[in-house]
């Protein structure tokens, strides 16, 4: 199995970078506009990505798994890429100076591959997004997101 990893640090309170990431509202700010569902234990969250024209690119669909308020959220994904049935998105989140850490992982994927490389990349943006929503209010969800290649 092969994990993404990423860590950020967000200069606000730990309770607003959980907002951020445990709610579909938050979620919505800094991932993708198209964010619905149950954000609590068992709940499940869909998820979709379109062009700033409108088209379609792609869908999935989490479980939420973990919510442990002010510390950590795990989603299992349940529908979308193939290559993300099965996996688990991490946020655990600590305190560190005037920082909310944010450590992010994606993990077991089965094998490396390009569309590892893709999502690793796309990732790191949309921690930065998440920073932004965070710090300034104004994240860069899709269809507004950083367009890193031809696959977006």
């Amino acid at each position: 199995m092969v994990d993404i990893i990423h860590k950020v640090g967000i200069r606000a309170p730990v309770s607003r970078v959980y907002d951020a990431v445990a709610t579909t509202q938050g979620v919505a700010g800094w991932w993708s506009e198209e964010t619905t569902g149950a954000s609590e234990p068992g709940g499940r969250i869909d998820i979709a990505f379109r062009t700033p024209a409108g088209d379609m690119l792609g869908e999935m669909g989490m479980r939420v798994t973990r919510l442990a308020p002010d510390s950590e959220v795990r989603w299992r994904f349940e529908s979308g890429p193939q290559e993300w049935i099965g996996t688990d998105a991490v946020f655990k989140l600590s305190r560190d100076g005037g920082h909310t850490i944010v450590l992010f992982s994606h993990l077991n994927w089965r094998e490396q591959v390009e569309f590892m490389a893709h999502c690793s990349t796309k990732w790191a943006t949309f921690m930065m997004s998440l920073k932004d929503f965070v710090e300034t209010g104004k994240g860069r969800p899709a269809p507004h997101d950083v367009k890193i290649d031809n696959w977006n």
